[in-house]
């Protein structure tokens, strides 16, 4: 929408509250109810006014994102329909930026009354952007109107224009109404069309699938690098950014960091990696010195990870090896990593990075540092929203080259070792940190609560939550960790995901904790490690100052929502 579009509606707002609340909601209206997926189903409501439609979506029971870029207009829609359902986002079409990185997956997409504010020259691009949000038969459900502008800003729209572009991303038109204008105008007319998207749309998994199964390979690193991309869609997306509306960039060390999280356990159980490789890192590219001191034990492969503080000698072993893995994933698999007619998929730009001359802390800016990697957009979201499916693909594959080449050496590996090797190195359940900080604030004489019940808390019923649980996310950033009570914890929420209405409900309670026990003025580590971490881990968040915890909440309560719709995890719902 274009900027005096969205300030017509910023001057208007109050006035059009009004009228627009009138309107029977977009959820009721018989050419759409009855396609609807039962709730809890997850609805992006795209231009969502003054919220009519995103409320009444989240009373029947559905998760909301309500996405509108008038700060005029979601003020009304925010103040009229509070419901903890809805996730407020200020966005707009042609773009969906901050939609697009969240990486969610809709099964409902809806535009009522938006499409004529897209320039026509916009609407090929916009129509991309949308698809890119639907899941797999979601659906998109429109609402196109005809008549004159009365000088808010709009263009002549057709059936037939959505009909086209719809062909072009292979959605199906599933239904098309003519219906008058619900406010009484007589020059204006609607006409109401439901598409469902049948697939992913993308070829995005046809993709894949060729270059885990099909693709020619010489060594494991092809898999390497699509284990290292998808681990990064999956933990670290919030270091993605927009690169033009196909591709993402990210920094290249962040997939140097990876790769060497993932090669590091296979070369100690020596488990061969390419034919000539029959002894740890013995002919691999990227071992040298870095890599070497690494293996020697210069710093935890635990500690491979964004929001790590390193000393000098940990910050130079690091910084050598991150330099020697870029530089073979830019000249081996990242070069030979090819679509079916050759040409290359991933674009990578390298750049030297100076070696640290003390300590340093793990970050995107540093990771930056070394250079960056296109991706394309379709096959980053892929690895976004399959990656529970993608990611046991690769190792089983990984598992098979690796028995081929050991065989080919006249050797066996044992099954065992090499899913001990394989499992991802994610730090184990670490809560000393929030849990130290818990009890020296309460023997300093503060009361911490426990986030859920808001029960005080004593040293004997302390437990340490993580609030998206590890079974389903393994994460043990600062931002995700929360002091409950142990019964709470350990009987009643257990590794359930929060509701939306329990999240709401903590709200005030986790932004206290975070602000006593992480962003302290005096702390000079915690709260650059808090920033950091969730910058790296949510997507959406656009500020990266500690202090920013309304953002925060913002974001986990996204996250909370795209975990849910992947992988379909249990809910808890907090019951006095």
């Amino acid at each position: 929408m274009s900027l005096p579009c969205i300030g017509w509606y910023d001057a208007n707002a109050a006035r059009l509250a009004a009228a627009y609340e009138a309107v029977p909601p977009t959820v009721t209206r018989d050419w759409l109810a009855d396609l609807l997926p039962r709730p809890p189903a997850l609805v992006i409501d795209v231009g969502a006014g003054t919220g009519r439609d995103a409320g009444a979506f989240a009373e029947a029971g559905y998760e909301v994102i309500a996405i509108e870029p008038s700060s005029g207009m979601r003020a009304e829609a925010e103040q009229r329909h509070t419901s903890p359902r809805i996730r407020w986002l200020a966005d707009s079409l042609p773009g969906l930026t901050i939609a697009s990185r969240a990486g969610l997956a809709a099964d409902v997409v809806s535009l009522s009354a938006v499409w004529q504010h897209v320039a026509p020259a916009d609407r090929p691009r916009a129509f991309r952007k949308i698809v890119g949000l639907l899941r797999s038969g979601g659906l998109l459900a429109m609402t196109l109107r005809h008549g004159p502008d009365d000088g808010r800003g709009g263009y002549p729209v057709t059936l037939a224009e959505v009909e086209a572009l719809a062909r072009g991303h292979g959605m199906q038109v599933v239904r098309a109404v003519a219906s008058p204008d619900l406010q009484g105008r007589p020059n204006i007319s609607w006409t109401a069309v439901v598409l469902r998207l049948p697939d992913d749309g993308t070829g995005a998994l046809p993709l894949l699938r060729h270059l885990i199964l099909q693709d020619a390979k010489s060594a494991t690193y092809k898999l390497g690098l699509l284990r290292a991309l998808c681990r990064a869609a999956d933990g670290s997306a919030g270091l993605a950014v927009e690169d033009g509306d196909d591709h993402v960039r990210l920094p290249l060390g962040l997939v140097a960091l990876s790769w060497l999280r993932l090669y590091l356990p296979l070369a100690k159980a020596e488990l061969p990696q390419a034919p000539g490789n029959r002894r740890g890192a013995e002919g691999l590219g990227f071992a040298g010195p870095g890599w070497q001191a690494l293996q020697a034990g210069a710093l935890s492969p635990l500690d491979l990870r964004v929001g790590a503080v390193l000393g000098e000698a940990a910050a130079h072993a690091l910084h050598g090896a991150l330099r020697e893995a870029a530089d073979h994933i830019v000249r081996m698999p990242a070069h030979y990593l090819t679509y079916p007619g050759g040409a290359r998929i991933l674009e990578t730009t390298r750049t030297r990075a100076d070696r640290p001359s003390g300590g340093l802390l793990v970050d995107g800016a540093l990771l930056a540092r070394f250079g960056t990697m296109r991706v394309p957009r379709h096959l980053w979201m892929a690895m976004q929203r399959f990656a529970v499916w993608v990611e046991p693909a690769l190792v089983s594959e990984w598992m098979r080259l690796m028995q081929g080449y050991a065989a080919a050496q006249g050797r066996t590996v044992e099954v065992g070792a090499m899913a001990a090797a394989m499992t991802w190195s994610d730090p184990a359940r670490d809560v000393a940190i929030p849990r130290t900080r818990a009890l020296a604030l309460m023997e300093g004489g503060a009361a911490i609560h426990c986030v859920w019940s808001g029960k005080r808390l004593a040293p004997e019923t302390l437990d340490v939550d993580h609030c998206l649980p590890w079974s389903a996310w393994p994460c043990s950033d600062l931002w995700n960790l929360m002091p409950a009570h142990r019964r709470v914890n350990q009987h009643s929420k257990r590794e359930r995901l929060p509701s939306a209405e329990a999240l709401q409900r903590a709200g005030s309670a986790i932004m206290d904790w975070w602000s006593a026990a992480y962003l302290q003025r005096e702390d000079g580590i915690l709260p650059v490690r808090f920033a950091s971490e969730a910058r790296a881990s949510l997507p959406g968040l656009e500020s990266s100052e500690p202090a920013a915890v309304r953002e925060v909440q913002a974001a986990m309560g996204l996250q909370r929502t795209r975990l849910r719709q992947n992988q379909g995890i249990p809910e808890w719902h907090w019951r006095p």
